[in-house]
């Protein structure tokens, strides 16, 4: 087991839509939900015109490494069990985690209805 804590990045099977296996890739660990379940945002090497990504580079982590130039997407947000983490890759310094915490939060609060 990967030991886990919030502004993580690490490596997680992600299944292909069709269920038919997986491919491992690298998310952001946002909270604890419990029962060894984990909230965590996607990252891309892609940013998919989504007007929300933040770029990610290696100049903006304390510990580790990116492969590539990569994409955090702070509204493809899922839960994961801590089964599937398959490693830590890196950490980011605190300006771009909270960067990406505070986008999902502002992107969680423009589809509220008012």
């Amino acid at each position: 087991m990967v030991p886990l804590e919030p502004a993580s990045i690490v490596v997680i099977a992600f299944p292909f839509s069709d269920l038919s296996g997986s491919k491992l890739r690298p998310a952001v660990v946002f909270a604890d939900t419990g029962r060894n379940d984990w909230l965590l945002c996607q990252i891309t090497s892609n940013p998919y015109s989504d007007p929300a990504a933040i770029r990610l580079t290696n100049d903006e982590l304390q510990k580790g490494e990116l492969r590539s130039v990569s994409f955090a997407r702070p509204l493809k947000l899922f839960t994961a069990n801590e089964a599937l983490i398959a490693k830590r890759v890196a950490v980011p310094k605190d300006a771009a985690f909270k960067a990406i915490l505070k986008a999902a939060i502002s992107g969680l609060q423009s589809n509220m209805p008012e």
